[in-house]
């Protein structure tokens, strides 16, 4: 049985840790190294790191920031927006990443998650997936730029294409519920699960310990990724771990980091 896993997410925008509601009105939050370092040192499993401009600029600009994450934390690191060629990918691991999410650019070239993959490892390859709940209520449709663009995608028939492609995990972002302190959407998160054989992260909604197991308990995911909860500190990965513990949910060990502060590696 694959460990439960729970991973910081960590938006950025220029020099800054930011966060909104459903992916709009970005306020800043403070320095994102300092934030993920609060994070590692507290037991965290792994970081994301997601560029929420990159798509404006046509380019990732965290390696800066990567390459001093990585020199202080030892946990594995994963950064998307912006990624758009093997090559990206490679500067982005070079920076000190273990895997990429890849959202915009998978969906306008398919054959970049096989190219990915084959290159690098289907682990490093992390479809990022920006969900919104259809109108009618039927069903959710994939989109980019932030929650704003169409693609016409149904959600799940994309998530089993890009596994059958390649891909080796699944970052799962319900835009109707991100930053609303609502709890995730675990009927999307549950559809995902159901149909692909790789890990899917639920991303959006979280605003209590409560959501947590709830998610956990009714959809099989085998992630998290917490952002405003942890961030304004509604729910600390403390708080997050002793319920899953009393839940019976299966964790990864939580050890006592080092204190890497400073240091050069």
């Amino acid at each position: 049985m694959i460990p439960f896993r729970l991973i910081a997410r960590l938006d950025i925008k220029g020099p800054n840790l930011i966060k909104g509601i459903c992916l709009e009105g970005l306020r800043v939050v403070g320095n994102p190294g300092e934030f993920a370092l609060e994070y590692y040192r507290h037991g965290v499993d792994e970081i994301l790191y997601m560029d929420a401009v990159a798509a404006l600029y046509g380019r990732n600009s965290l390696g800066e920031l990567l390459r001093s994450t990585a020199r202080n934390i030892f946990v594995p690191i994963t950064v998307g927006g912006g990624i758009r060629s093997a090559d990206d990918v490679r500067a982005m691991l070079r920076c000190g990443a273990d895997k990429v999410a890849v959202n915009t650019a998978a969906i306008a070239n398919p054959a970049l998650i096989t190219k990915i993959a084959e290159t690098f490892g289907s682990q490093c390859m992390v479809l990022s997936i920006e969900a919104k709940r259809r109108a009618s209520g039927e069903g959710w449709e994939a989109y980019v730029e932030n929650g704003r663009e169409h693609t016409g995608l149904d959600v799940v028939d994309w998530a089993r294409k890009s596994v059958d492609l390649g891909a080796g995990e699944i970052l799962l972002t319900s835009v109707d519920r991100d930053g609303t302190y609502k709890g995730f959407d675990v009927d999307l998160v549950e559809a995902v699960c159901r149909a692909v054989p790789v890990p899917v992260i639920a991303s959006g909604g979280m605003g209590s310990p409560e959501h947590l197991v709830e998610v956990v308990r009714n959809s099989g995911t085998s992630a998290v990724a917490m952002a405003s909860a942890l961030h304004y500190r509604r729910c600390t990965l403390e708080d997050a771990r002793s319920s899953l513990a009393e839940a019976g949910v299966g964790i990864v060990p939580h050890n006592e980091w080092p204190d890497t502060a400073g240091s050069d590696g």
